[in-house]
């Protein structure tokens, strides 16, 4: 390519650069761990690339929202989750001047982390995590892990550290009514990220680095609270009209009204600032509807017969899994799905016990059935290019 077109190009794809807002993060502000060759992609728009890529990105299509073992194709997977995620943050980071490829990036990432059947299979992994002095398991933290540590055969996938803080710190079950960024280095995110496994609530005080983190991290929240409701109705286990008129009279009944009452409000009270905001009648409407799902939908999404089930299939897989590693059966699932396509270095810097816990934490649904199954007898073999990296 002559260089002429080349540089012409280069600022085609950068032109966005120059009516960001004076608090958006540039793409020159851009920090990687190491460095690397770019191209005439921005930093982030690259790593957006690099997501969508990953292995991990596409397990996204079976991993449960919130409703698992339903006979209905029209109920969300997590998959539909991050792209509602990353086209509400998008929404908000246009009308505020702020770089929509770090918030794209970060949004389409966020959950890469989760295991199979939501947060019930993260509360199980968890108690198996401290059981094994692994430390605590956080779905936003694994998701970390997994881009740094596990993808592309153990090496990682050298993201930027904007990116990669924005998906450490996105956790949506934990609202406020203002978000400000705080400036991070390297050592400052690493800091935080190991904490993260050793004190169970401190990831309920991590904070972004950028302003688009931050749009990501409420994006998260406007996402599900309405989509969650529309799945429980369409499998009849809840009614919009059982609403209280104190939530919907200020937010509205249906998805849509939702998500645009509150992503209005939201450019309303941040134009111009370096924070997220929102009203308080809006932010206690939020705070009202996350407690009332809670109540009405999460609790009912997985009744205490689902949550033993679940903790069965996880151990199960999890003993044979980690006993496979301490007989080096080649022959098992954990070496043929997954070892077998990591380097060296992250077979000798993690324990057994760590290698099956990102085993299990990759899994599908429908995979840790099949594993399941497989291990209780019920199956005589399995598919050995399942989860492969």
């Amino acid at each position: 390519m002559k260089q002429q077109n080349f540089e012409k190009i280069c600022e085609n794809m950068r032109n966005k650069n120059h009516w960001l807002s004076e608090f958006a993060t540039q793409d020159v502000e851009a920090i990687r761990f190491f460095k690397e060759e770019e191209d005439f992609r921005p930093a982030f728009f690259r790593d957006v690339d690099q997501i969508l890529s990953s292995m991990a990105y596409t397990r996204y299509m079976d991993k449960t929202q919130v409703f698992s073992y339903q006979e209905n194709e029209h109920i969300s997977k997590r998959m539909i989750h991050v792209q509602l995620v990353s086209k509400i943050g998008r929404t908000i980071g246009r009308a505020l001047g702020l770089n929509e490829d770090l918030i794209e990036a970060a949004a389409l990432a966020h959950d890469l982390g989760h295991v199979p059947f939501g947060h019930v299979g993260e509360t199980i992994l968890n108690q198996i995590s401290l059981e094994h002095h692994e430390g605590y398991f956080h779905h936003n933290i694994q998701s970390v892990r997994l881009l740094m540590e596990i993808e592309k055969g153990g090496k990682g996938r050298n993201l930027t550290l904007q990116v990669l803080d924005a998906v450490m710190c996105h956790n949506g079950e934990f609202v406020a009514q203002n978000y400000v960024p705080r400036s991070k280095t390297k050592e400052e995110f690493l800091k935080e990220y190991q904490l993260s496994y050793q004190d169970s609530k401190f990831v309920s005080h991590l904070i972004p680095m950028t302003l688009e983190g931050c749009v990501v991290r409420i994006s998260d929240i406007i996402a599900y609270l309405g989509r969650d409701i529309n799945d429980a109705c369409a499998l009849q286990v809840f009614d919009k009209k059982d609403l209280p008129s104190s939530i919907t009279s200020v937010l509205g009944i249906h998805n849509a009204e939702m998500i645009d009452t509150i992503i209005m409000d939201i450019i309303q009270n941040s134009l111009s600032k370096n924070a997220i905001c929102m009203s308080e009648e809006i932010y206690q409407a939020i705070k009202d509807l996350k407690q009332y799902n809670m109540e009405h939908i999460y609790l009912k999404a997985n009744p205490k017969e689902n949550w033993r089930r679940y903790e069965t299939m996880f151990r199960t897989v999890f003993e044979a899994s980690l006993s496979s590693l301490e007989q080096q059966d080649e022959k098992s699932a954990i070496y043929q799905n997954f070892l077998k396509f990591k380097s060296s270095d992250y077979i000798q810097k993690n324990s057994k016990a760590r290698i099956a816990i990102d085993y299990l934490a990759g899994m599908t649904d429908n995979y840790l059935l099949r594993e399941y199954s497989h291990y209780k007898g019920k199956k005589s073999g399995y598919n050995k290019k399942e989860v492969k990296e």
